[in-house]
């Protein structure tokens, strides 16, 4: 196709399209919904979580270190509550979604449900992934998301309930159908063996997704332990993130659960959002391969320079990992990832790795702050590496993201339907002039 005309044509629109950026302020625009001292614009109330990354004191805002509730427990009391525990995640989905701690026969109920609910739909594979499989695999995930809804008797019905029925249908299938995108990408695209395992009913979502993965369909207890927490952390990060903020806003026209889901995986696609871990652990593999594990400050504080100058790895400028539009002093979920990913590392036997991130840390949050101003590292920091740990391929990352965040999706969709209601209408302020239509022979 020939785009010259497109391309001259886009320059020139620029004449009749531009709106200059002190209009912002004239009118008191929010860019990207964020106050003018960087904190979001209050667009909604829940009870499901809390992310917490400062504090005001007489007026003025003060950097703290980060938390995380769920329901208003913090994450690292869940984390450690779990211990090497299985269902850690399912637990958390329990309390996300109810708004309370399970009870053992509580949490084994659910887990039965979820369990029950694990199986994909007859030649559902075969019809809708393994004959047409897409390249990105959160592509996949949303036709495969929307292709449920079509297997639904009730599809439409938004009812609180059965938009939580049919949710944690989606919630258990999600592992399933994030593995078998990548099994049908590689095996179209690679050219390499297809291998599918069934689900295994006994096994907790995060044994499924290593049982599901891996062609012996073997694992450790401290691999699963590890991708269980990693779940967990993921499984919620309030109601102003894009992702679930987009689930909100497209479930408050009263459509269907699938299309909501359909609607937050495409947000947490992008590398601002979710995408951003594979991004950050590509960034950190170009840093090891061009300075070496055993890399003096001196050595990891030029590389840093030549990133911001937009001189290496993808030339955005951007250190991924580091830094957050909540958290200011500390990420609770890197940190609870710092000490997992620690643990597994002895027995993989890849402490000079984790010693390389750890000390890569360290240098880059005293090198990026500034004005007395601390910065915070993030989750996706030390989750490349966690993933390459439990040998789970780049591909995964994200839609791994989706598999847990999924709980979170669902319990705030479903608290904006009982207890707001109201289709989301914001506006925006037109500041155009009005001009005088032309008659097409007079242009």
């Amino acid at each position: 196709m020939n785009n010259l005309f497109i391309a001259q044509t886009f320059g020139k629109s620029s004449n009749y399209t531009d709106i200059p950026n002190n209009l912002f302020k004239i009118h008191d625009v929010k860019k990207g919904l964020r106050n003018e001292d960087g904190t979001g614009v209050i667009v909604g109330l829940t009870r499901v979580s809390d992310v917490v990354g400062y504090e005001f004191e007489d007026g003025k805002k003060l950097n703290i270190p980060g938390k995380l509730y769920y329901r208003g427990i913090e994450i690292s009391d869940l984390v450690t509550g779990k211990g090497n525990g299985r269902y850690g995640y399912e637990e958390t989905a329990f309390l996300l979604l109810f708004g309370y701690l399970p009870s053992d026969k509580e949490l084994k109920e659910f887990t039965s449900v979820l369990q029950k609910y694990y199986p994909l739909p007859n030649e559902f594979f075969e019809r809708n992934m393994l004959r047409s499989p897409s390249s990105n695999l959160m592509n996949s995930l949303q036709k495969s998301i929307l292709a449920l809804y079509d297997y639904d008797n009730d599809p439409d019905n938004t009812d609180p309930y059965q938009t939580l029925l049919k949710g944690i249908n989606i919630l258990a299938k999600l592992p399933t159908l994030a593995v078998y995108a990548y099994q049908s990408k590689i095996h179209h695209y690679d050219r390499e063996s297809l291998v599918i395992h069934y689900p295994r009913p006994e096994y907790s979502m995060a044994e499924n997704i290593l049982h599901l993965l891996r062609r012996d369909g073997s694992f450790t207890e401290q691999e699963a332990n590890l991708l269980d927490v990693m779940l967990m952390i993921h499984a919620d990060h309030g109601g102003g993130n894009n992702s679930t903020f987009t689930n909100v806003v497209i479930s408050s026209t009263g459509t269907d659960i699938y299309s909501a889901i359909t609607g937050s995986i495409g947000s947490l696609k992008g590398p601002k959002h979710g995408g951003a871990n594979i991004r950050c652990s590509e960034m950190l593999s170009a840093i090891e391969q061009e300075i070496g594990l055993h890399a003096t400050e001196d050595q990891m504080k030029k590389v840093i320079e030549r990133i911001l100058s937009k001189d290496f790895y993808d030339n955005s400028g951007l250190v991924y990992g580091l830094g957050h539009a909540v958290y200011t002093v500390s990420d609770p979920r890197a940190d609870l990832l710092k000490d997992c990913c620690e643990k597994l590392a002895k027995e993989k036997k890849r402490l000079e790795e984790y010693e390389f991130l750890t000390k890569f840390e360290t240098v880059a949050k005293a090198c990026l702050a500034g004005n007395g101003k601390s910065l915070s590292n993030n989750v996706d920091f030390y989750s490349g590496f966690a993933y390459q740990m439990l040998q789970i391929p780049e591909d995964m990352y994200t839609p791994l993201f989706v598999c847990a965040r999924m709980a979170g999706w669902l319990a705030h969709n479903i608290e904006n339907k009982m207890y707001d209601g109201r289709i989301m209408r914001p506006a925006t302020k037109y500041v155009g002039e009005t001009n005088p239509y032309i008659k097409r022979k007079e242009r």
